[in-house]
């Protein structure tokens, strides 16, 4: 059985054809953790929360519980699934500034496990 890669710890390069995939705040101040690194190396857009903006992809954690980012994922899943020319690298959204844990947010990635071009932290 081939095991599936999973997103590095540290992600500092991207491929062209790549997406970094961090957790954001619905404002879009990316002023920490993942989404300062968003902003500086990989064309994540000030005032710009959810979506798609350069080589990232913003998902939202901030705005309340978990039950209030599992839209932002599903739509983050389908979009994956709409693009598989592009290969998207997530990010332990939500388990550092949010203060999130990894099994709250984990689960919300189950249908991720079926799309070949996401590629989940460890343990996910």
């Amino acid at each position: 059985m081939e095991q599936k890669r999973t997103t590095p710890e540290f992600i500092t390069h991207l491929e062209p054809n790549e997406i970094f995939v961090f957790g954001s705040n619905l404002r879009g101040w990316h002023g920490g953790g993942a989404a300062r690194i968003a902003n500086l190396k990989f064309g994540a857009i000030i005032g710009q929360g959810v979506g798609l903006q350069g080589q990232s992809y913003a998902i939202p954690t901030m705005q309340g519980g978990v039950e209030t980012i599992r839209p932002y994922v599903d739509e983050f899943i389908d979009f994956a699934k709409q693009h598989p020319e592009l290969t998207f690298l997530v990010t332990r959204i939500g388990c550092g500034i949010a203060g999130f844990t990894d099994d709250e947010i984990s689960p919300l990635f189950a249908q991720a496990h079926e799309v070949d071009n996401i590629v989940l932290p460890e343990g996910w």
